[in-house]
């Protein structure tokens, strides 16, 4: 077995970089000078469609495929074998030994990250507990649910202690509660000083959890930065308004191009350009408001958004 993994200089940031990745399959480019700064203990999020490049951004990062050019560094160090024991990947597509108990499964993942036996077990022991599953830990994986199965490749990424991970679709298959229990364990990890690649689809928990994010089509970066600033980028475009009693909304009000009712009130979605307060007049003619509240569009919103104006750019 490998000795222990010498620990990363924990200084500055960012502790992953990657400089004009490319890629390209035949005639198909499928990254295109991707550039993105993960900050140390962060938790950054890749988005994108499907086909988008995400995927292949993440597996570049991983050496599962090697760009066409640019470069890759963990904490300014070019990305090579030694360096990859300090990443946890889960992938998209699950992968375990099937016939190993579920505890000898997770003491020999850590082993060959060089984690030694005794406190393999150890951490084993620990994650099969904190996930629910310490009745399972003699329990071969091929007799767990999808469910369970999942949540032993999750401690299985964990627990080497890495100072970065890559999660790609960690909650797909999985219930509410599971999603609940991982996500904050994501948030623990995060505080415990790891830093996390974040790619999923589901834009929501993303919004949650991530303090930063990049979006990319057709394998270009078409937005990067932090939540808030990449809210900033997109202009207020969504109004929630209640009145007193039930009140419907005045119909063709000026630039909303979408509405529903919401938790008690009703929500406007506005197009480009339109101005909340323009609504104000014709929205107080119907009634006395109890809520006036123009907000900044969900992480949904401007992904729609961001990807619109990208592919009619890309069109025209």
């Amino acid at each position: 077995m490998p000795a222990s993994t010498p620990s990363l200089p924990a200084i500055g940031a960012p502790l992953l970089t990657l400089e004009r990745v490319c890629k390209s399959y035949g005639d198909k480019r499928a990254v295109s000078e991707i550039s993105l700064e993960v900050p140390r203990g962060s938790i950054y999020g890749i988005l994108g469609p499907n086909g988008s490049g995400k995927t292949t951004t993440i597996r570049s990062i991983m050496s599962i495929i090697l760009p066409d050019s640019g470069t890759i560094r963990l904490a300014g160090r070019p990305l090579d074998p030694k360096l990859r024991d300090h990443i946890g990947y889960l992938p998209e597509e699950r992968g375990l030994y099937r016939k190993m108990k579920c505890l000898d499964q997770l003491v020999f993942l850590a082993r060959l990250k060089g984690v030694p036996r005794a406190e393999a077990r150890r951490r084993a022991l620990g994650w099969l507990v904190r996930l629910g599953l310490g009745d399972y830990a003699d329990r071969k994986v091929d007799n767990l649910s999808k469910g369970m199965q999942q949540k032993i490749q999750f401690a299985a990424t964990f627990i080497s202690e890495p100072d970065l991970v890559i999660l790609d679709e960690v909650f797909s298959g999985l219930d509410p509660l599971n999603i609940e229990l991982l996500r904050d364990m994501i948030v623990e990890q995060k505080s415990r000083g790891t830093t996390i690649l974040f790619s999923t689809h589901m834009l929501a928990e993303a919004e949650r959890i991530c303090d930063a994010i990049c979006l990319i089509e057709g394998g270009e970066k078409i937005l990067d930065g932090s939540l808030a600033e990449v809210r900033e980028a997109f202009p207020l475009r969504a109004v929630r308004v209640a009145w007193e009693g039930e009140v419907s909304p005045p119909a063709d009000l000026p630039g909303v191009t979408q509405q529903e009712f919401q938790d008690g009130s009703w929500r406007f979605l506005l197009e480009d350009g339109a101005d909340p307060r323009a609504l104000l007049p014709r929205l107080l003619a119907a009634g006395p408001l109890t809520l006036f509240a123009a907000n900044r569009p969900t992480l949904s919103e401007i992904f729609l958004t961001a990807v619109r104006r990208r592919r009619l750019e890309v069109a025209a």
